[in-house]
């Protein structure tokens, strides 16, 4: 790294009233969980396509998920996805994750790939497989307690694809039911973040279909339930920041499942479609962590950033490298706006004024800050870079084709 590059960099913020200790403070402390089914074979809904080095077990998911927190410092936990991550002995992987530097995060049960959920799991008009569908959710909080994780991630892909198809308003008691049983089963520790998604695979009706579904079914639920937000999952031109915000002030953001989409659930890379969203999404975080109410600092401190995306066609491990990066430059960009600025223009009703001490933080080169955290926390300050030299890629080679997959 340049000095000269970061001591310019610092002398612009000091000028602007950035204090740049506690930026640096807060990029430290960002913690972006890395999902244990990107590092496995997926693909499109034609095809998926065999990689070679792809881990064959939820064990070698865990040995790639480690070097990305090794090379970035920020991804301590990887979330799992149940069966598609079922071994016999839990406590054995959580000891195994332990031991490569890393912790098993979110739990995430599978309701949707099975031939009895053709027409819904959790809704589904048959008794007896709702009553599957439920035990399933049962299982996944017994795994979570095992392991350690006090977040259960759910997203359902319970829907109709034509009108007169189900009884929509008898789906959302069985919705309500089955997780009101689940949720009574979780530990005080435990959270529930509910998921939810426009259309697709069902194209009629989707039971939990946007935020407002999801929303109130979490203030039903109890106050250890909350919404997650797919920021693939909207429809087009969805203004997300300001579902944030408006979750955020209602204490029921629970985290995100971090994405880019250019025109469906395209699942790709965050931050490579749109990465102005996604600097505008943090705005709204940072700006609600320095809110007067402390329930909204505490809520915006504790939400869950994890990534969940489709690498199909990238190498699964530079790829979720790429994905943590660019979470982090954002990030980075965001905690420049000055936000005193921002509010005495909007005090004034100063609108270019307002959205000027927004943008322009957005357009500064963070390169010198982040490369200066990272050598602080003492990893690569090219965490890319590092990876392509380390030799894991021509290593993990040996395990050939035909990996775990979606």
């Amino acid at each position: 790294m340049s000095d000269k590059a970061y001591a310019l960099f610092e002398e612009q913020q000091a000028l602007r009233g950035i204090d740049i200790a506690a930026v640096k403070a807060k990029l430290k402390a960002l913690k972006v969980e890395t999902p244990s089914w990107g590092y496995g074979d997926s693909g499109t809904r034609f095809k998926v396509y065999k990689q070679t080095g792809v881990p064959r077990n939820p064990f070698e998911k865990f040995e790639d998920a480690a070097q990305v927190h090794k090379l970035t410092g920020v991804c301590p936990s990887v979330a799992i996805h149940i069966p598609w991550d079922k071994v016999d002995d839990y406590a054995k992987l959580k000891q195994h994750a332990s031991d490569l530097g890393v912790s098993i995060g979110a739990v995430n049960p599978n309701l949707f790939q099975e031939d009895d959920y053709i027409f819904g799991s959790v809704t589904n008009s048959n008794a007896a497989i709702r009553r599957k569908a439920t035990d399933h959710l049962l299982e996944c909080v017994d795994i979570a307690k095992t392991v350690g994780s006090d977040v259960l991630s759910l997203w359902f892909a319970d829907g109709s694809n034509y009108p007169g198809q189900v009884d929509i308003r008898a789906r959302k008691a069985w919705m309500y039911e089955s997780l009101k049983e689940m949720y009574n089963a979780m530990s005080p520790s435990m959270r529930m973040l509910i998921e939810y998604k426009f259309y697709e695979p069902a194209f009629y009706h989707t039971d939990l279909a946007d935020w407002g579904m999801a929303f109130n079914l979490a203030n039903k639920l109890g106050p250890q339930a909350e919404v997650l937000v797919d920021t693939g999952h909207h429809p087009q031109g969805t203004n997300i920041e300001h579902i944030v915000t408006y979750l955020l002030d209602e204490n029921k953001l629970g985290g995100f499942h971090f994405n880019s989409r250019k025109y469906g659930d395209d699942d790709l890379i965050v931050g490579s479609v749109n990465p102005y969203e996604l600097f505008l999404i943090f705005y709204q975080i940072i700006d609600a962590a320095n809110d007067k109410n402390p329930q909204i600092r505490q809520a915006a401190d504790n939400i869950a950033y994890m990534i969940d995306q489709s690498h199909n066609i990238e190498r699964k491990i530079p790829a979720m490298l790429r994905s943590v990066l660019n979470v982090q430059t954002q990030y980075a960009k965001a905690l420049l706006i000055n936000l005193e600025e921002v509010r005495a223009a909007q005090e004034n009703q100063d609108v270019l004024g307002a959205e000027d001490a927004v943008r322009k933080a957005f357009e500064f080169d963070v390169t010198p800050l982040l490369k200066a955290v990272r050598e602080e926390i003492g990893v690569p300050v090219d965490p890319m870079k590092a990876y392509l030299a380390s030799g894991y890629d021509e290593k993990i080679n040996a395990r050939g084709k035909g990996g775990a997959s979606w």
